[in-house]
């Protein structure tokens, strides 16, 4: 069994400041430091050099490593959590199985766990002699699977090198987080004259090497002993080891087994649904989808399967059957060769797929030091992007294949679907007729809206929609909230999809177009109240205006641009600033198209207010309409418009009131218009 881990970096694998210890005699206690330990290769390669130049006062020397300090780093910064030893052992085995059968293909593959007071694993691997163990397990970050250069040692084995989880060199180290004394009892299957060897290991470095007789290892392989802290037991209980087990090695090739301390076994692995053949595709499609269930704990939409030989990669992405936010990109599984090197891998789908979870097994992506996520590079890349297009092709292949279960996923996870198609001609043909939009005629799709309204209005936020949704539907206008994510631009394609339609965006003007003129009589009955409520509603860079429109239960409509907005976002920071600052805001000053108040003359609440002669209550309607309009717009209130409603209440229940001798705050005394 190789009981090794990986190097830091694998290109630095194989650098190592000076010479390999050489192994003492059989029994003899080697003392803690020196260790020796790997450099990065600009560091190494700069280091060698110097040592080949040293003058004849200088000497060279290895550097030292405190093995406890190495072990609290890794359990506190490199691993999550001290869960890992058991993954790093089942890792060791697994390559050490790998390495025999390469050399014997007919070798037997096995690992055994047994729990209780000591842990044990035992495998079927190659093995390792006395010098084995002198340059493996005592050299941290030495790798069975290469030699000092980095190449892979052992005749044969240089072919399987693809197929071995570990080449980092420190795997051993993890099992120090969760215990003081390792004992490895091996016996090679490269060798079958060498003697079983017994490896004992200690957290402060201290190691023991003596040679067993036959019997103790009557077979090739490897037994790992550990012997919990009681600090850490919890993660060596019968329970907590079946659980781990399940978790890393459920999709390990080679059989896995845990035995309790009642001497209950417990099958760990198993083939997954993608690997096994069944009776029909619906059957198939069951398995995948009972797996899951099991895996994920929920039922999805469908079940697509990934297929990337190149990559070695096979799996499954399963559609979500609820929405989720693409800010929540999910966690995906992935095994590398059979061992699960994370649960929580958002890099291995485009940000757009935020709408599938994955489970993946592959040979080819390469891990981080701590085996927890994937590294960051030119495969992992396109495997993304090729991720991405199975996905993709799923998608459009539902029009044709399944509308129904289309509708379905449009209605769960639309935003996704309108992400991917603003840069996916394909998609956006085939998907843009299916999307729902906010229109005046309500949550329709594009297609069906487009036969009453081949002219298309389209809003640039959700405030101008909703400002202008009521008039414009009444007027016979087609208009679409365009404010939501993706939408405006969605929109603005249709054209490329259905010819003859034409899409703009939609401005305040066009709407006070399609709404009728007063007649000139009653404009001038109303030209007394007309110029109170300009003068008031004035000092908010607002007109106002008279018009006929329907709804008749509308009394005002505010027409707002987004252009006006930032005049007046502006104005009220300038108003706010001194300084620099104000004048700086105050150099941006620029004429823009005022807001308008428009007053429905249809309406009976205008109809009245028009006739009002005294000034004050004038005055306190006219604010009372705006500030109805600006509520109906459902946009945030400034304080000056909150300050406008509350002080329109105030004169109005005044005014209700019947006292002639009170004013509304901030407001004239009584007079005629």
């Amino acid at each position: 069994m190789a009981l090794d881990g990986r190097p830091l970096n694998r290109r630095a694998a194989g650098l190592r400041t000076g010479a390999a210890p050489t192994g003492p005699a059989a029994g003899s206690t080697v003392p803690a430091p020196p260790t020796s330990f790997f450099l990065p290769p600009v560091v190494a390669g700069a280091f060698t050099e110097r040592l080949h130049r040293v003058s004849p006062s200088e000497s060279a020397h290895t550097f030292q490593v405190d093995l406890r300090g190495l072990v609290d780093l890794l359990s506190h910064h490199l691993y999550s959590s001290p869960r890992v030893y058991l993954r790093e052992l089942l890792q060791n085995a697994v390559d050490a199985i790998t390495a025999r059968q390469a050399l014997d293909p007919g070798a037997p593959g096995a690992i055994t766990v047994r729990t209780g007071d000591v842990l044990t694993v035992t495998d079927t691997g190659v093995g390792l002699t006395e010098a084995d163990v002198h340059r493996f397990l005592a050299t941290i970050g030495r790798s069975s699977k290469r030699t000092a250069d980095g190449a892979l040692d052992g005749a044969g084995l240089d072919a399987a090198r693809g197929e071995f989880i570990g080449q980092f060199g420190i795997g051993l180290l993890a099992c120090f987080v969760v215990a003081d004394e390792i004992t490895v009892v091996s016996r090679s299957a490269s060798d079958p004259s060498a003697p079983a060897v017994e490896w004992r290991g200690h957290s402060d470095g201290r190691y023991t090497i003596r040679t067993l007789p036959a019997s103790e290892a009557p077979g090739p392989g490897t037994t790992v002993r550990l012997v919990p802290r009681a600090d850490n037991a919890e993660w060596t209980s019968p329970q907590q080891v079946v659980r781990l087990a399940r978790h890393y090695g459920g999709l390990l090739r080679h059989e896995v087994t845990v035995v309790d301390s009642r001497g209950e076994t417990h099958r760990i692995n198993e083939a997954p649904p993608w690997e096994r053949s069944h009776r029909s595709p619906l059957a198939r499609r069951e398995a995948l989808t009972a797996y899951c269930r099991d895996l994920f704990d929920f039922t999805p939409l469908d079940s697509i399967e990934l297929d990337l030989p190149a990559a070695g990669l096979r799996g499954v992405a399963y559609v979500l059957p609820t929405a989720v936010s693409p800010a929540q990109r999910a966690g995906h599984r992935v095994h590398l060769k059979g061992m699960l090197l994370t649960d929580k891998a958002p890099e291995l789908l485009p940000e757009w797929a935020f709408f599938v979870r994955c489970v993946v097994d592959t040979t080819s992506l390469r891990p981080t030091a701590s085996r927890e996520s994937l590294y960051e590079d030119g495969t992992l890349s396109a495997v993304r992007d090729a991720l991405g297009d199975r996905i993709r092709d799923w998608l459009t292949g539902l029009a044709a294949s399944d509308p129904s279960l289309l509708h379905r996923f449009i209605d769960t996870h639309h935003l996704a679907v309108k992400a991917l198609a603003r840069y996916d001609d394909e998609l956006l043909r085939v998907v843009l007729p299916w999307l729902p939009f906010e229109t005046t005629d309500g949550n329709v799709t594009l297609e069906e809206f487009v036969r009453t309204h081949p002219a298309v209005l389209v809003t640039r936020s959700v405030e101008e929609f909703r400002q202008v949704a009521p008039i414009a539907a009444a007027a016979g206008l087609g208009v679409v909230n365009g404010g939501y994510t993706y939408d405006r631009d969605l929109v603005h394609r249709l054209p490329e999809i259905r010819p003859g339609t034409s899409v703009t965006d939609l401005d305040p003007a066009t709407v006070t177009a399609h709404l009728d003129a007063v007649d000139p009589t009653a404009e001038l009955r109303a030209a007394g109240f007309l110029a109170v409520a300009r003068e008031t509603i004035g000092a908010h860079d607002c007109d106002v205006v008279l018009r006929d429109f329907q709804p008749v239960t509308a009394p005002a409509l505010l027409l707002d641009n987004r252009e006006a907005r930032h005049e007046r976002t502006r104005a009220d920071l300038a108003a706010d600033s001194d300084g620099l600052w104000a004048d700086i805001l105050g150099s941006l000053r620029h004429e823009t198209p005022r807001a308008q108040l428009v007053l429905n003359h249809l309406n009976p609440l205008v109809r009245q207010a028009i006739t009002i002669t005294e000034r004050g209550l004038a005055v306190t309607t006219a604010e009372a309409l705006y500030g109805q309009a600006l509520l109906l717009s459902r946009r945030p209130l400034r304080a000056s418009e909150s300050a406008l409603l509350n002080r329109a209440f105030i004169g109005l229940l005044t005014h209700a009131m019947h006292r002639p001798d009170a004013a509304a705050p901030g407001s004239e005394p009584r007079k005629e218009l």
